[in-house]
């Protein structure tokens, strides 16, 4: 069976984005500069969500869904205030977010996608 299947950003462990059959599915994302708040670290996802939806020809519009793990969802009006001022608000994805035991201590937020490709 011949199925294309492109892996970006591949370690050991996992590939940061998986896209097949035109669309692509992202892997947890976490910020780089975890002394950030929040606010910041969501930040710092996004614009990494912008890197990745580049690589692979798709947009923000085109994210299909988003899955938001909070450290404390009392951060939720914090970290939805970035998430507002960085989506198509034409065009918002299915989204659920959720209280959740990170991986590591300073993570405070981790956000998954599933975006549409164009070719």
């Amino acid at each position: 069976m011949d199925v294309k299947i492109e892996r970006i950003g591949k370690t050991e462990r996992l590939s940061r984005v998986v896209v097949h059959e035109k669309v692509a599915y992202f892997s947890g994302l976490t910020a780089d500069d975890r002394k950030q708040d929040v606010v910041g670290q969501t930040r710092q996802i996004l614009a990494k969500a912008d890197g990745f939806l580049e690589s692979v020809g798709s947009n923000r519009a085109a994210v299909l869904s988003a899955t938001i793990w909070l450290r404390d969802i009392a951060d939720f009006d914090r970290m939805n205030a970035a998430w507002i001022e960085w989506i198509d608000r034409n065009e918002p994805p299915a989204r659920a977010t959720v209280q959740a035991v990170l991986g590591l201590p300073d993570i405070q937020v981790e956000i998954q996608f599933t975006a549409a490709v164009s070719s």
